[in-house]
């Protein structure tokens, strides 16, 4: 159970940058920290705000530009491509790229085993 700290009970070690990336997700355009807060929760100081914004970009996962006085962000790609990028950033970190491969694999359901063959050339 959570304990509350003020206005907002604490979150869970990545729970706001997935809250911070579905905003982003789900947005027309790219936004400013502070339209970022308005929708994630007002409770949150914009600092953290611009700390969840800098690591996401350092992870590779918004890119900003400068719009006056203010940065704004938006993702790279679209949640599927966040999903893949994951997937190759997990399989770049291991020595040993067939054996990981063939256990991912092996694991599939016999319907996502399927579509993948489909997918295949």
């Amino acid at each position: 159970m959570r304990e509350d700290s003020g206005a907002a009970a604490r979150r869970a070690s990545g729970e706001l940058e997935a809250a911070v990336l579905a905003v982003l997700q789900g947005a027309a355009g790219a936004l400013s920290p502070a339209e970022v807060r308005e929708h994630v929760g007002s409770g949150l100081a914009y600092t953290t705000i611009v700390t969840i914004l800098s690591r996401l970009r350092g992870k590779g996962l918004l890119r900003r530009h400068k719009d006056g006085r203010v940065y704004r962000y938006a993702p790279v790609a679209d949640q599927p491509g966040l999903a893949a990028r994951r997937m190759t950033q997990v399989l770049d970190g291991e020595p040993d790229r067939e054996a990981v491969l063939s256990r991912f694999v092996s694991g599939l359901s016999g319907q996502d085993e399927e579509l993948l063959r489909r997918m295949l050339p």
